[in-house]
């Protein structure tokens, strides 16, 4: 029976031995085009119980994918076949304010196959652009959909300095870390990447790792650092005359001045980037300069100010659809209710957070983390003790090392307080939501 489904039969098994998932049932005309009958010859795996079905996926026990896999997967064409499919596909770039954003959240489903897929040609073809390309295009992926460390880190660093992919690879790389809340990691991989493009004098480079390198500046309270880095970019795109991306400075520079508590400087650097933003095409900045102002006068205890740049931006995210966003406003919202002690208003907005965060996992953890800040102030002990696991659960799985500390020092007034009966005066932990200003993928 096996023997009549024809020659390509073993190669196909090679293929799904190779992947850690399996393949994909729904991608087989796409990663098969041209074996003609392939639905059916994977029916017939199925009855010689060769394969099974797992989740939506085709594949194999592992006594059989050890046997099947291909000891050289260079050797295999199918193999090498499927592989290109897959690299052609990431070259699709996921831009979150693209209509085509949700067709590339494909990568959520197979990051794990990606993942295998690459660890193992960027060994054993490291020679290849090609590949690194792919590496890149996934780190991009992984950041606009499911930020979370990767094997291929090591991978990238081991890379000769004058390695033609080696700077954007980092910059890709250093994202996330940024994503899983491991700012000072993210640093460190920025500074490496921006002193070999100014050593390749690509000031379009250096000026995109100059724009991550003031965040994570920032998100490391080096506020005065990231001033820097935004001021050195502002003069590029000022010298290059380029207006949309001197806004987009502004934008930055406003959190940044914010963060160092510059608030009238912040507040001017925010509406000189409104004011200079066209009228459509650059919404996604608009809202995010909405919402530091909401930030800025919420501070200045202005509060309806603050709550009317903080609705412009809900209404905006709201009109495209942007979660992330949607997600990060209704959390800033419920932080100004909590400092003005409107711990009702204050849930209600993390609750209307939360679902917009389901995709976002950052976020979702973080809404959760505020969510039992609240509930503690509360008295309501044993759910915000629920909530602040719920919330370290989701920070370790990210990696997200500061935040995990931060929220175990919660954890830890909460459990005092349930032992005392009583809860002392707390002051709210640093948000480190800020960082979030911009949706999945815009950095």
């Amino acid at each position: 029976m096996f023997q009549e489904l024809g020659p390509e039969a073993r190669d196909l098994l090679g293929v799904v031995a190779f992947f850690p998932q399996g393949v994909d049932e729904k991608n087989l005309d796409w990663l098969f085009p041209t074996i003609p009958g392939r639905k059916k010859i994977f029916d017939k795996f199925y009855v010689l119980s060769l394969t099974y079905r797992s989740d939506g996926f085709i594949t194999m026990l592992a006594p059989l994918r050890d046997h099947l896999r291909p000891k050289d997967p260079k050797s295999s064409p199918l193999l090498c076949t499927t592989k290109d499919h897959y690299f052609d596909r990431l070259s699709v770039r996921p831009d979150p304010d693209g209509p085509k954003f949700g067709e590339t959240r494909w990568i959520m489903l197979e990051d794990v196959n990606v993942e295998h897929l690459l660890d193992v040609f960027t060994t054993i073809d490291a020679n290849s652009h090609n590949v690194w390309d792919a590496c890149s295009s996934f780190f991009y992926y992984l950041y606009s959909h499911k930020p979370r460390l990767t094997v291929l880190g090591p991978r990238i660093e081991e890379l000769p300095d004058d390695h033609p992919n080696k700077p954007l690879c980092l910059v890709r790389l250093s994202r996330l870390f940024g994503g899983v809340g491991n700012y000072a990691e993210e640093k460190r991989i920025l500074t490496h990447a921006l002193e070999l493009w100014r050593g390749r004098g690509d000031e379009g480079r250096i000026a995109q790792t100059l724009r991550d390198l003031s965040s994570a500046n920032r998100m490391l309270d080096l506020h005065k650092e990231g001033i820097q880095c935004a001021e050195e970019l502002l003069k590029i795109f000022e010298r290059l005359g380029d207006t949309q991306q001197q806004t987009w400075c502004l934008n930055r520079l406003a959190w940044l001045l914010y963060g160092d508590k510059q608030l009238d400087a912040a507040q001017e650097a925010a509406s000189r980037a409104i004011d200079l933003f066209p009228e459509k095409g650059e919404e996604s900045q608009v809202s995010d300069c909405h919402r530091v102002l909401g930030d800025i006068y919420g501070s200045k205890g202005e509060i309806e100010k603050a709550i009317h740049h903080y609705e412009t931006a809900l209404e905006i995210a709201s009109s495209f659809g942007w979660d992330n966003r949607l997600s990060l406003v209704h959390c800033s919202l419920a932080r100004l209710f909590y400092d003005q002690g409107r711990l009702n208003d204050a849930n209600a907005h993390i609750e209307r957070a939360k679902p917009h965060a389901v995709n976002h996992p950052f976020s979702l953890a973080y809404a959760m983390d505020l969510q039992a800040q609240v509930w503690y102030k509360q008295h309501r002990f044993e759910e915000a003790k629920y909530e602040a696991l719920r919330a370290v659960n989701g920070f370790e799985k990210l990696g997200s090392t500061e935040r995990v500390e931060s929220t175990r020092g919660l954890l830890q007034q909460i459990e005092a307080a349930m032992n005392k009966g009583k809860s002392p005066e707390i002051v709210l932990l640093p948000t480190r939501i800020d960082s979030l200003f911009s949706a999945q993928g815009t950095k």
